[in-house]
């Protein structure tokens, strides 16, 4: 994987953000739209490995989530059923998601993106 994979939603601020971030140091990537094709289960399976948690891969904040009630039912979900479940909605997941070669981000704080990008 020489290019980074960014799954994004257009309208995001946060995405656009991390897209003119990537696009000032002029780092090749592939933008995939997060609502229309979520990550894969072998792609969300490996951001938590990057991540630890399953909590830090969803968005929160999403109507979806709310809508959902997943606030009360995630404890009481496996891992895979949570992983199924962000692998079916993309509103679901915290953005931006993005893949690179060893490692995984997902949300946009520029400090961290330097650590590793």
């Amino acid at each position: 994987m020489s290019k980074l994979k960014i799954y994004e939603y257009k309208n995001c601020g946060t995405c656009k953000k991390a897209l003119k971030y990537l696009d000032k140091k002029k780092i090749s990537y592939e933008k995939i739209p997060i609502r229309e094709i979520p990550p894969s289960l072998s792609e969300l399976k490996l951001m938590l490995s990057y991540v630890g948690t399953t909590k830090k891969l969803f968005n929160t904040s999403s109507l979806d989530y709310k809508n959902l009630g997943l606030k009360e039912k995630l404890n009481s979900m496996s891992e895979v059923e949570q992983l199924e479940l962000l692998s079916k909605n993309g509103n679901l997941i915290k953005r931006p998601f993005v893949l690179g070669e060893g490692f995984g981000l997902v949300g946009f704080k520029e400090e961290e993106w330097n650590k590793k990008i």
